[in-house]
């Protein structure tokens, strides 16, 4: 049993041991081991021309990855917290999103950038966002969220491996969060990168979340059981692509579908994701697809964050509502 922060440090380590191409940069990546401890001894081990401590300078890491994958490399690069992706918005959605189209498929970058994203955790202001919507919405660019340790250990090794720029969303609040992870496994066996997975089979409603909501999810569905229901929930793991076939299989069998995410509800995947499945499945569905987010505010102060977050009790009152309807 390890933690997913541990599990994120072992799939980075590997993925240093079996390509002398992949770099890792960010702020304190190196010789602190990154705020959170993901690249803890990383730099010790493979030097700091591997395990690169940069400047505060978010645009600056991102440009300087961009020229490293045009030269051959595949840089991983460490975006503090969340709020801090923002001075770098230009670069991953001009330059790096932009730049295999642009060439007509000639270069590619191959370039990972982690973000730990949510709320939770008591943080100051620019510390605790949810900026996924932004970057799933850019044409060119893979979005993936890993929500314990196990998928932690393999998607962070298979979005290295990947020849598309890849923004990697890192629960902060499930770090500490631990699991049971085969360090021994071979990549060919794990779910590939942009699956869904179906992580509590059901068949009264569809439950939809990724990263930090997963844990609420499924505990949404233990205690609708208690009552009788027996709440599918799935993992939705890739957020650009999405796994549309898993999803509509799902719901075309229950019924009802309930999306939950933390990042506000206006113009969010949830939205996206209730459109999709309207058109797909509207023969199948008993009622209209529910979601249940975060609100439409910028997120508040750690002392009233609690009240912000989606929760078992707005969970189960979404499942509710759509049994009602």
């Amino acid at each position: 049993m390890i933690t997913l922060g541990k599990a994120l440090n072992h799939g980075l380590r590997r993925a240093l041991e079996d390509d002398p191409k992949v770099v890792i940069m960010g702020e304190d990546v190196g010789k602190l081991g990154g705020v959170f401890r993901i690249t803890d001894g990383l730099q010790k081990d493979f030097g700091e021309n591997r395990v690169i401590d940069t400047p505060l300078a978010e645009a600056g890491i991102i440009g300087t990855a961009v020229g490293l994958a045009i030269r051959g490399y595949r840089p991983v690069c460490e975006i503090q917290f969340d709020g801090f992706v923002f001075p770098a918005y230009n670069q991953i959605v001009a330059q790096v999103a932009k730049m295999h189209y642009r060439s007509q498929g000639k270069v590619r970058l191959p370039i990972v950038i982690r973000i730990p994203f949510g709320g939770g955790i008591g943080a100051v202001e620019h510390h605790s966002e949810s900026p996924e919507a932004y970057f799933a919405h850019t044409p060119g660019l893979k979005v993936v969220s890993c929500s314990n340790p196990a998928d932690a250990y393999s998607m962070i090794q298979q979005a290295i491996a990947s020849d598309d720029p890849v923004i990697f969303f890192e629960p902060k609040r499930r770090y500490w969060e631990k699991g049971e992870v085969d360090l021994s496994s071979a990549l060919p066996a794990a779910t590939p990168l942009h699956s869904a997975r179906i992580v509590r089979p059901g068949t009264a409603a569809t439950l939809l979340a990724y990263g930090p909501m997963v844990r609420v999810a499924l505990d949404a569905a233990s205690a609708a059981a208690e009552d009788g229901r027996e709440l599918e929930v799935i993992d939705l793991r890739s957020l650009s692509p999405i796994d549309y076939p898993v999803i509509f299989e799902s719901v075309r069998r229950t019924g009802r579908a309930v999306v939950v995410h933390e990042a506000p509800g206006n113009v969010g995947l949830g939205a996206e994701i209730a459109a999709r499945i309207t058109e797909e499945c509207f023969y199948s569905l008993e009622a209209p697809v529910l979601r249940v987010t975060g609100y439409d505010i910028p997120y508040p102060a750690a002392r009233v964050e609690e009240e912000y977050l989606p929760d078992l009790d707005r969970v189960l009152d979404a499942v509710d509502r759509s049994f009602g309807w």
